[in-house]
């Protein structure tokens, strides 16, 4: 009866979610969870960034979310996107909030929406807009009135948008959360803001709710929330929060799926084990509401990536790639543990769970409420298997893993068993084909950037400006220029080439040109953003000109006073002669500034200007060139990047539209990779690591909504100096399909039962599909079945292994998009009796 009285619950529960499109009209809380339309429910988030994807990969994006079991799609809102001119509003294309909206609610899925304003989210300034610093008297997130009056301006914008499309969930939309401010109680940024610091959350809480959205809203990170508003967790674990108010439900905002990249970073990547681990064991320990952050990261497009030094490309390692496709096996793995945990929403809901420890690193978690019943029960050790005894059956735990119950007899999903495929993808060059097929970048012209001042819009101050406060950051880019005037009998002259220019900076990068040369160069990075230069320089008698270029990667996104965080040459600047020991300080003479560009001045990135030339030899390797060429869209759809090899470091756009800076030759240090990282033990976000010493990115998306068949234009400015002509195109394909399955894993969980004689039915099966539907499995690489070993793309044979393996798998998959196996001695015979097998497989698709 148990069972069937489980299975119905997940029928119904299976059902909402088929006709959820109508939407619920009454959004509360309790102590266990969200109370959507009187019903308490067990809910699954991921957050995906609209500015961060297109338009056209928002539909299938929600689609693949809702796939993987996801319930909700979380969004940041971004002030300084939508706002980029005070009282001047842009919601089109990317920015288009409300079609985003719209589009979740559409798939059958919720929204919550964190307006904050202030986002954090390694986005420029934070998500505000620089404008904001401005305005007279403005104090950023404290109990200031200029700023509060701003700050409620914009999110009563907001609410007053989506109440007007009549999409909160009070109005029968999707949107069922919102959020105010964020991380503000985060390790000392509140207490660094002193006593204004608590009148500021609590006006935030009343200014939001006063709204009157009808939906509750939360503050992640804020111990001291004040009632009504939902205090929540981030970070890599939440098992362990405790709600500031019995009145409140466990909620989980960012559950980190991995981490960000910065140039000269390796590229971090987190175990899904380790993910899924994290996951129930917050469901274990009571939480109902639970978002992965990022489910899709997608990309930095243009100047929005904060940090500084955040890559254009933001993948996070999450379950759907920067270019959306499913990352596989994090996907699949995820998706079959969230279907384990609805399986036990109606004991969830019902009740707050017992927990016992029964033995050592080991906890066990019941939900009951009459005859339903599920449970958790977790190994948190990290060296060793452990056996526990539950309900008078014995259960075996591998370390850091949490095994689910629906029915707290049968064992639907273990966090350390992944039952699901596993892909091998990369980059396909794609050169030009005699048929047409492929792609090239021809007709290369430039225009040359001046070195110095070039711009009416020049202007002359005594003294080192600090650069943010000079630029508004309309641009990356201050020119700090200055004449100095050498007299034959100088010191410097008889020094010949020991004469150094020595520039310090804020940061983030510096290029120093003396008569209209580059002489020297220097770039801070993620942890200390300053910059010092010496550069050696041989002076001229008379006038030299001396041209600073100093480069902001992004304004500072994080921290108390984030926003005083300044850029840019504060000095000093010195001459310094090494053989005769004398010093000319030029900081406090009259500099020329120039904020920008020429070419940005001029508009060279849409392509259209008059200026491009044209001439039989292309100079390369030379600093601060616009360099523009045509090309056809390759073939095909998967998605496509641009390779930058041979770049140095600068923007680059296509049609007109910014795919974000370039930095290939910013490379990751040697140390601190692992070819594979043990997920076993708590997760930070440098544990695991790949690409160490190589360029952090080299990749860069090409949306191809932004590309017509023929007749493209890519515009490049070279800052540092490369070789466009060493770009290529790639596009992303699947080399091969994988999966290893064992004798003891669960059935899968899409045939979960709670039927013995039917479990021994079914029993373990390995599945593999295609990923993309005009395909069919066309050969197999590898099987066995015995005891395998190594990973997908390198497998290998053990000491035992079924002789009739690969011929079983060939009839079995060849010529189909799908194929499961059954792993058993039934299927495949006994190689090597006693010992547990495996089923490993490695294919490929056509």
């Amino acid at each position: 009866m148990m069972g069937l009285s489980v299975t119905l619950v997940f029928g119904v529960v299976v059902l909402h979610c088929l006709v959820m499109t109508s939407f619920a009209a009454n959004v509360t809380y309790d102590h266990r969870a969200l109370v959507i339309d009187g019903q308490r429910r067990v809910l699954i988030s991921g957050s995906i960034h609209y500015p961060r994807s297109t338009p056209d990969m928002w539909p299938d994006l929600i689609q693949k979310s809702k796939d993987g079991g996801l319930d909700v799609i979380e969004t940041y809102v971004f002030w300084n996107i939508h706002e980029p001119v005070r009282n001047q509003y842009d919601f089109e294309g990317r920015k288009d909030l409300v079609k985003f909206v719209k589009l979740v609610g559409k798939a059958g899925l919720y929204a919550h929406i964190r307006i904050g304003p202030y986002v954090c989210a390694e986005w420029n300034y934070g998500g505000f807009p620089l404008w904001l610093h401005f305005i007279p008297g403005v104090e950023f997130r404290t109990d200031n009135e200029p700023f509060k009056a701003e700050m409620k301006r914009f999110t009563a914008k907001i609410v007053d948008m989506i109440k007007q499309e009549n999409l909160y969930a009070s109005q029968g939309g999707p949107v069922i959360l919102s959020q105010i401010e964020n991380e503000y109680g985060n390790g000392d940024i509140e207490s660094r803001y002193g006593p204004r610091a608590k009148p500021y959350v609590n006006w935030a809480a009343k200014m939001a709710t006063s709204l009157d959205t009808g939906v509750p809203w939360v503050m992640c990170q804020q111990p001291d929330a004040p009632d009504p508003i939902i205090n929540t967790c981030n970070g890599f674990y939440c098992d362990q929060f405790k709600q500031n108010s019995d009145k409140t439900p466990k909620m989980w905002t960012e559950n980190w799926t991995g981490w960000f990249l910065s140039f000269g970073g390796a590229v971090p990547y987190r175990p899904v084990e380790d993910i899924a681990f994290a996951v129930a064991r917050f469901f274990q320990r009571g939480g109902t509401f639970q978002n992965y952050y990022m489910y899709h990261g997608g990309t930095n497009f243009g100047r929005t990536s904060g940090g500084p030094f955040i890559s254009t490309s933001y993948d996070y390692d999450a379950p759907l790639d920067e270019y959306g496709l499913i990352r596989q096996p994090k996907w699949g793995h995820l998706k079959d543990l969230h279907k384990a945990i609805k399986l036990c929403e109606a004991a969830m809901v019902a009740t707050d769970p017992t927990i016992t420890s029964p033995g050592s690193n080991i906890e066990v978690s019941v939900y009951k409420t009459g005859s339903v019943c599920a449970a958790f029960l977790a190994n948190v050790g990290t060296q060793s298997d452990a056996a526990v005894t539950f309900n008078g059956n014995s259960y075996h735990l591998p370390p850091w893993s949490v095994s689910i119950l629906p029915d707290c007899k049968n064992v639907a999903f273990s966090t350390a068993k992944i039952n699901s495929m596993s892909t091998i993808s990369k980059f396909v060059t794609q050169s030009t084909e005699a048929d047409g097929s492929g792609a090239s970048l021809s007709g290369w012209t430039w225009v040359n950037e001046p070195v110095g001042i070039s711009s009416d819009n020049a202007f002359t101050k005594t003294g080192l400006m600090e650069q943010i406060n000079t630029t508004a950051d309309k641009s990356d880019y201050l020119w700090y220029s200055l004449s100095v005037n050498v007299k034959n009998d100088e010191p410097f002259l008889q020094d010949g080439s020991q004469t150094v220019l020595h520039v310090e900076s804020l940061g983030h990068v510096l290029h120093a040109f003396i008569n209209g040369k580059l002489s020297g160069s220097g770039k801070g990075n993620s942890g200390n953003s300053k910059v010092t230069i010496d550069v050696p320089v041989t002076l001229v008698p008379g006038e030299n000109k001396i041209d600073l270029l100093s480069v902001t990667v992004g304004l500072q996104n994080y921290g108390a006073f984030f926003d005083l965080k300044g850029a840019g040459i504060t000095g000093p600047v010195q001459l310094k002669g090494f053989k005769n020991g004398s010093t000319i300080d030029l900081s406090s003479k009259q500099w020329t500034y120039q904020v920008g560009l020429k070419g940005e001045e001029l508009g060279l990135s849409d392509g259209s200007s008059s200026l491009w030339k044209s001439q039989s030899a292309l100079p390369t390797n030379q600093p601060l060139i616009w360099y523009k060429a045509s090309f056809d869209a390759p073939a095909g759809d998967t998605p496509l990047s641009l390779d930058f090899t041979g770049m140095g470091k600068g923007e680059a756009w296509v049609n007109g539209q910014s795919i974000g800076r370039f930095w290939p030759t910013n490379t990751a240090s040697n140390g601190g990779c692992t070819d594979s990282c043990n997920y076993r033990g708590s997760y930070n976000s440098n544990k695991c690591l790949k690409n160490c010493g190589n360029p952090s990115q080299l990749l860069y998306h090409v949306p191809r909504s932004w590309l017509q068949s023929t007749g493209n234009v890519i515009v490049l400015f070279e800052e540092m100096g490369g070789n466009p002509t060493k770009l290529s195109f790639a596009t992303r394909e699947t080399s091969s399909i994988c999966s290893r399955v064992s004798e003891a894993h669960p059935l899968p969980i899409d045939k979960w039962t709670s039927d013995d004689d039917a479990r021994k039915k079914i029993g373990p099966t390995l599945s593999l599909e295609c990923p993309r539907p005009d395909q069919v499995i066309s050969s197999i690489k590898f099987a066995s079945f015995g005891t395998p070993h190594g990973a997908c793309g390198s497998f290998s044979h053990g000491r035992c292994t079924s002789s009739n393996a690969l011929s079983h798998v060939k009839k079995a998959c060849i010529g189909s998009k799908r194929c499961s196996l059954g792993v058993s001695i039934d299927v495949f015979g006994d190689p090597c009796i006693g010992v547990t097998k495996s089923l490993a497989l490695e294919a490929s698709c056509s």
